[in-house]
């Protein structure tokens, strides 16, 4: 196993594990945290408080390097405009997020740890990318 798939599998294996510990893997949690006007669980947003400078610290670090340690190049996207794409995109996020309790992350997480939700989130955005994909290669160029 090369260094960049060793440090890959890593940054993976630490970020399933806090997302576990965090409670975000958990939609009932989730969805209490998206509930403001009822139960609100504030728990998460003190997790994205401490997860946001050291996000930050990061992203400045990396703006001062020409290349990431294990890659000849970043890979950032060139794309700066909000289209409708970006908007819709956003909004079935949302709201799948809000009515699963899931986003894609924790969704993995949470399926390796057996649950059914999981199998019908994933499931259901394995196909919904299948048929964007699909959706794509029909568009003319």
């Amino acid at each position: 196993m090369n260094r960049s798939t060793l440090t890959a599998f890593l940054s993976g294996l630490l970020f399933g594990i806090g997302l576990l510990l965090a409670g975000m893997a958990n939609p009932a949690k989730v969805l209490a945290f998206l509930d403001i006007a009822g139960h609100w669980d504030p728990s998460l947003a003190l997790v994205m408080g401490g997860a946001i400078p050291v996000s930050a610290i990061g992203f400045y670090l990396a703006r001062h390097r020409t290349a990431p340690l294990f890659s000849e190049r970043f890979q950032l996207p060139t794309n700066t405009r909000l289209d409708k794409r970006l908007v819709l995109g956003a909004l079935g996020f949302g709201v799948g997020w809000g009515l699963a309790g899931f986003c894609p992350g924790p969704a993995l997480v949470a399926l390796g740890t057996g649950s059914f939700k999981a199998v019908v989130f994933v499931t259901a955005m394995l196909s919904g990318m299948v048929i964007f994909e699909m959706l794509e290669r029909k568009k003319p160029d």
